[in-house]
């Protein structure tokens, strides 16, 4: 699909802060409108509720940085590249999909990003780069995004171990969202992450806020120490996962997704200034987007 033929993202939902969230958000309800239309197939998870977390970090992170993401990575890959063309043609395996349609929603790799569905396998992947890094391209860092189930494998322990030992610049952001699947955390964690992190010596830092000014306050001196030798950061987000954990598998009750609806971001932005606006043109863009790559033809991969 030749790029003039596209209808370019609109700047203010790419230059603002609340455009990017709007954008990521309406992205996600479109992913969950087409399946429940039957036209979107196999499985996907979405971040509705979260896309804060990696709208927040991205000014943080440069071209040579590494991003490693995981099954719930469409905010993750649209706050990184701002291509929600290229990921919904990927997802639905249309032409000019980022991996030809062979990665779907949850394995995608493109330049220094790349995001994975298999729990903890990141992480030992993020410390080889990391290594690299530390010898090869100094005040560059390797970023991996894991949940708070993720803590349950093995391999983010051997990494860490290794991590800590060479003090690399390694970046763990966890997304706790407070249930693993449709796990609550409660139930199969024992401990905290800030515990084990302080295990192996990792810093770390837990932080409630949803406001993306307040968090880069927050994390972006702390992201620049891990760039100048400070060895790796575990970066732990108290955050909400308002959909279910595939397309349709919530098993919480409904008052308790209520409740968490409550405290979302989306609600709490509703009085802010443009934002009718931004969210209209949010919906009517991704609409757009939806429908032109709805009208591609099968993606084809030439090995």
């Amino acid at each position: 699909m030749a790029p003039e033929l596209l209808a370019p993202v609109p700047a203010e939902l790419l230059d603002d802060d609340l455009g990017l969230l709007l954008l990521i958000r309406h992205f996600e309800r479109k992913l969950l409108e087409l399946y429940g239309r039957g036209l979107l197939h196999g499985t996907t998870h979405t971040c509705i509720g979260q896309e804060y977390i990696p709208v927040a970090l991205a000014p943080l992170l440069g071209e040579a940085d590494h991003v490693f993401s995981n099954h719930r990575g469409h905010g993750h890959y649209l706050a990184r590249y701002r291509d929600p063309y290229g990921l919904l043609a990927e997802i639905m395996g249309r032409e000019g999909a980022v991996c030809s349609g062979v990665g779907g929603s949850q394995h995608i790799l493109r330049d220094r990003y790349l995001s994975t569905g298999v729990q903890g396998q990141s992480l030992p992947v993020a410390v080889g780069v990391a290594l690299h890094l530390d010898r090869a391209e100094p005040e560059a860092l390797a970023l991996a995004y894991i949940g708070d189930g993720t803590w349950g494998e093995g391999a983010v322990y051997e990494a860490l171990n290794m991590a800590c030992l060479w003090r690399l610049p390694l970046v763990v952001v966890t997304e706790h969202n407070g249930i693993a699947q449709s796990t609550p955390t409660g139930r199969q964690m024992a401990g905290t992450i800030g515990a084990r992190a302080a295990a192996f010596g990792a810093r770390h830092h837990r932080t409630a806020a949803d406001d993306v000014v307040r968090i880069r306050a927050e994390v972006g001196p702390l992201v620049e120490e891990t760039r100048h030798g400070a060895g790796p950061l575990v970066l732990e987000f108290e955050t909400r996962r308002l959909g279910p954990h595939s397309k349709g598998d919530d098993t919480r009750p409904a008052e308790e997704v209520r409740r968490l609806e409550a405290r979302d971001w989306y609600a709490r932005y509703t009085a802010a200034d443009g934002f009718r606006r931004l969210d209209d043109e949010a919906r009517r863009f991704v609409d757009l987007v939806a429908d032109e790559v709805l009208g591609r033809p099968p993606s084809v991969w030439e090995r």
